[in-house]
């Protein structure tokens, strides 16, 4: 039986790998488009920054790696142009067929280019791939820009710009929405707001932009968001959801039996709407990719869905976020309700600093359905418990009573989330 996969980074790496240990007699295939394989497109902006010297560094494994080690062939500059699944085959461009038995479509995502036109000037740039990376420091080093502009408040955008600020830019962020991260938080935003100003970036919120020409600026980044990549599989007959990403179930498998769809051009269960939702991140592409793999090969595992989990570091200032803010969970028909509180992170005698600490619970079942954390240190722990209480379906009062960990250079007696927790049993009682 043979097994293809479209898409040779992580999440359909993953799946292929995971394929291969679940059946060693497995024929599998992975076809990837582009150049390279294994590409971490999260460190572009540490490379624009200077804190990575070579996109090398950023390609992990290659395609000779996954013939000798793991027994997988990995097609690179092998494009996809049509899936024919009536005849379990592929086209490629320059006419080849490829047939397989099952499928894994992990074509990931493009950044929205709208706002670039469709023919975009040499000083604007996206950031999703290694020429996008190439283009942008070489214009950097060659032209010596002053004045960038970045088209959106996303993770990339906001790590673009202190890319940029860190290289000696004078930066402006323009942001369509009232806040940042795609989070409806409104603190958390002032906050943001504030550590960029203080840094010499501006962030300009509810300022659309719809043309590049809109701005004045040496250099802009396009980084409002990312298109999954779902033409082909929707073209095949293949579901595509309310997200505009491929609909799937939880072992991966979309509306055709036989082919999964896994990363950034797919849809995950939130596990607390439990609803289709759509977070183009690493984490869950990896995730889901091992359970395509482990399906496509015969075994019967399931994607467990996801928090939304995630964080970012700005300007010296760690933020995290899980689950729903306030406004999300009042949008999904809970009855939120949510306590903010400023505690240390260590004890003041260790120079403990402020650590913001938000939880959103609901009114009724008292469950937690989300959480923020922003501060200097800590802040990856911190939000990651959060991540598992939510996983775990716990109430507030089960929260207050985690046994975490204390001593006194790196965490207080009473930790920030424990303070949290509290506040909130107060407001709930």
């Amino acid at each position: 039986m043979r097994l293809v996969v479209i898409g040779g980074m992580g999440a359909g790496l993953s799946a292929a790998a995971r394929a291969r240990r679940v059946d060693s007699a497995l024929e599998v295939v992975v076809l990837e488009g582009g150049d390279t394989i294994s590409f971490g497109a999260c460190g572009l902006p540490f490379y624009i920054e200077g804190r990575i010297a070579s996109l090398d560094e950023l390609s992990i494994y290659t395609p000779d790696y996954f013939r000798r080690e793991r027994n997988i062939e990995v097609r690179t500059r092998a494009r996809v142009q049509q899936i024919r699944h009536s005849s379990r085959e592929l086209l490629l461009a320059g006419g080849e067929r490829l047939g397989y038995d099952r499928l894994v479509i992990a074509t990931g995502a493009r950044p929205n280019k709208t706002v670039l036109g469709s023919t975009p000037p040499p000083n604007a740039f996206t950031l999703n791939s290694i020429e996008d990376g190439r283009r942008l420091k070489d214009f950097l080093e060659n032209s010596r820009p002053r004045r960038a502009a970045v088209i959106g408040a996303s993770y990339i955008g906001l790590e673009a710009a202190d890319a940029l600020r860190t290289r000696g830019l004078a930066v402006t962020v323009y942001e369509a929405s009232g806040h940042v991260l795609g989070r409806e938080e409104p603190e958390l935003t002032t906050t943001v707001r504030d550590e960029l100003r203080r840094a010499g970036i501006e962030l300009l919120l509810n300022t659309p932009v719809a043309r590049v020409n809109d701005v004045d600026c040496d250099l802009l980044v396009a980084a409002a968001g990312l298109l999954p990549n779902v033409e082909e599989a929707a073209q095949a007959g293949v579901q595509v959801g309310a997200t505009g990403a491929i609909a799937v179930g939880d072992n991966m498998e979309t509306s055709i039996a036989g082919i999964f769809a896994v990363g950034d051009c797919a849809e995950a269960r939130h596990i607390v709407t439990g609803r289709p939702a759509y977070f183009p991140l690493g984490t869950t592409a990896n995730r889901m990719g091992r359970v395509a793999g482990a399906c496509a090969a015969g075994a019967r595992e399931r994607f467990a869905g996801i928090a939304g989990t995630a964080i970012v570091k700005l300007c010296g200032l760690d933020i995290g976020v899980t689950g729903l803010s306030l406004a999300q969970a009042a949008k999904e028909g809970f009855h939120p309700v949510s306590s903010r509180v400023k505690a240390l992170d260590k004890p003041k005698y260790f120079q403990g600093q402020p650590t913001t600490i938000e939880l959103v619970a609901d009114r009724q079942t008292r469950r937690l359905l989300g959480g923020s954390v922003l501060g200097h240190e800590g802040v990856l722990g911190r939000i990651d418990v959060i991540a598992a209480s939510i996983t775990s379906r716990l109430r507030v009062e089960e929260f207050e009573q985690l046994d975490l960990a204390y001593t006194p250079p790196l965490a207080p007696a009473l930790d920030p989330l424990l303070v949290a927790a509290h506040q909130l049993l107060k407001l709930l009682d």
